[in-house]
C-alpha cells in the first residue's frame, strides 16, 4: 500500500508550479495536480466541472459536488489524487473544508478526511526579486504560460508591452515573502514536514526533483524515466534586464 492517497502542493505564483504540475502528471502514477479551488467562489469550483450550484441543496451538499469532481479529475488511474494550493487560495479553501467536515476540528485533519492519507510538498522560491519580475510581466503581457515548443500555453489578457515598474515589483517581493512566511507558520502550527523542493532546484534537475517526490508518495520512482518539460520558461533578456536593474535597489531581495 503506498504511503499517501493524495498530496497537497503548496505553492505561491511564479515558482514552477505548472511545469512541476505537467512533469507529475505525465508519469501516470501521480495525480493529475491542478488548482482544482483557486478562485473564492463555489460556483467556479463547479463551474470547471461543467457543473452548477444547485440552490435546493444545502451549502455542504454543492462543497461536497466540488470536491467530489475535483477528486475524480485530479487522480490518476492508480487513484492518487494530487491539489495544488496557492497560498492567495488557502483561506477560502479552509473555510469550505470546515463546512464539508463540520464535525473534524483541526486543518489537516479535515484535509486528511476529505482526500485520505495526505503528503504535503512546499515548492518555494528563493529569488524573490525573479519570482516577483516574473509576475509582474506575466500580469502586465497577459501571457502566464507557454508550451514546451514555444505556443501559448495560458494567456489571461490579450498582448500589451511589459513595461518596468519597480514599486509594482517591490510590492510583489513582499507578497511573495509573506506567502513564503505563511506557509511555514501553517506548517509549523499543523505540525507537518513538507517534502521542500525549490524552484532552483527544480529548474536545474526536474527529473531528479520527479524521482524524489515519486519516493515521497511511495510510488514507482521508474515512472519518472523518459518525462520531458511540457511546459517552457518565461525568462528571457528582459526579465534578467528587470532583475539586474532592480536588485541594487532592493537589499533584502
Amino acid at each position: 500500500m503506498a504511503r499517501y492517497d493524495a498530496y497537497v502542493l503548496c505553492t505561491s505564483p511564479r515558482s514552477g508550479s505548472t511545469h512541476l504540475c505537467n512533469l507529475l502528471a505525465s508519469t501516470g502514477v501521480a495525480g493529475k495536480p491542478a488548482s482544482w479551488f483557486h478562485t473564492p467562489s463555489v460556483s467556479d469550483w463547479l463551474e470547471q466541472f461543467d457543473l452548477t450550484i444547485d440552490k435546493n441543496l444545502p451549502a455542504r451538499e454543492n462543497v461536497k459536488r466540488a470536491f467530489n469532481a475535483a477528486i475524480s479529475a485530479g487522480s490518476s488511474n492508480n487513484g492518487m489524487f494530487g491539489l495544488r494550493l496557492q497560498r492567495h487560495s488557502f483561506d477560502f479553501f479552509t473555510r469550505q473544508l470546515s463546512i464539508l467536515k463540520p464535525g473534524v476540528s483541526g486543518d489537516v485533519q479535515r484535509i486528511n478526511a476529505a482526500f485520505g492519507r495526505v503528503g504535503f510538498i512546499y515548492l518555494p522560491r528563493l529569488d524573490k526579486i525573479s519570482q516577483a519580475v516574473s509576475l509582474v510581466k506575466a500580469e502586465q503581457t497577459g501571457l502566464w504560460h507557454k508550451a514546451a515548443d514555444g505556443t501559448e500555453l495560458e494567456r489571461l489578457a490579450p498582448p500589451a508591452p511589459a513595461r518596468y515598474d519597480a514599486a509594482r515589483i517591490a510590492a510583489s517581493v513582499e507578497q511573495m515573502q509573506t506567502w513564503d512566511s505563511e506557509w511555514r507558520q501553517w506548517f509549523a502550527r499543523e505540525s507537518i514536514e513538507p517534502l521542500e523542493i525549490e524552484y532552483e532546484r527544480l529548474a536545474q534537475d526536474a527529473q531528479g526533483v520527479l524521482r524524489d517526490i515519486l519516493a515521497y508518495l511511495d510510488v514507482d520512482t521508474t515512472h519518472a524515466r523518459g518525462v520531458v518539460a511540457g511546459v517552457a520558461k518565461l525568462g528571457d533578456d528582459v526579465s534578467r534586464e528587470w532583475v539586474e536593474r532592480f536588485r541594487p535597489e532592493h537589499s533584502g531581495g
